[in-house]
């Protein structure tokens, strides 16, 4: 409980809101005093948008991004180039790529990266579905874009073993974004260029 503050109700409110990623005590204190100043409405527009989403929210069938139906608006365009697949991360990934406007494919998000340390291994993850897109023969390309680090470079080379008997081109973005970085946080001209300048994956094997 927040030292001498008078109600148990927003300490409540702040010890909630500070479970958020990014907000500390006080900002979530800010933002409980700024909610109780305001038209009660605000605070239920808020409440029920938030629980609608959590109760009503779909992943799509296709390509896991979060969809308010069973196959997203990426998937069921019949413009996108669907034998082009880019593999991502996660949905914050899918909307840095999607807002450099230099990409016409789809997705697959992963929903991770292979990391030990953390407990999380290719079971965990959604690549099965890959592979079975892989096996279908309607894919030509599949686009690494995961972050360059240790881990994206170890789960970049478990799909690689997995689609190689598959007559699909692998590649990878260039690396026009820098080792460690993670997509979400580099600008747009420099991922619209590192996926349009995308190299084969094997290649990287030869250079090194």
């Amino acid at each position: 409980m927040i030292e001498n503050f008078p109600s148990k109700l927003v300490d409540d409110a702040v010890n909630e809101l500070s479970k958020l990623p990014g907000i500390g005590k006080k900002t979530a204190l800010r933002l409980a005093l700024y909610l109780l100043k305001e038209n009660k409405n605000v605070s239920e527009l808020l409440g029920n948008a938030i629980i609608k989403m959590r109760h009503e929210i779909k992943f799509c069938k296709q390509c896991f991004n979060i969809s308010d139906t069973d196959v997203c608006h990426i998937c069921s365009n019949t413009k996108r180039d669907h034998s082009l697949i880019c593999v991502v991360e996660d949905v914050r990934d899918m909307l840095a790529i999607e807002n450099t406007s230099q990409y016409r494919g789809v997705y697959h998000i992963l929903g991770g990266i292979i990391s030990p340390m953390d407990g999380i291994g290719p079971n965990e993850l959604n690549i099965d579905t890959l592979v079975e897109k892989a096996a279908t023969g309607l894919i030509k390309e599949v686009i690494m874009a995961l972050r360059t680090t240790m881990e994206g470079d170890t789960t970049n080379f478990y799909i690689y073993k997995k689609l190689v008997k598959y007559n699909i081109e692998i590649s990878t973005i260039a690396r026009g974004v820098a080792i460690g970085d993670e997509l979400e946080y580099t600008d747009e001209i420099t991922l619209g260029r590192s996926i349009i300048n995308r190299t084969s994956y094997e290649a990287m094997f030869v250079d090194r």
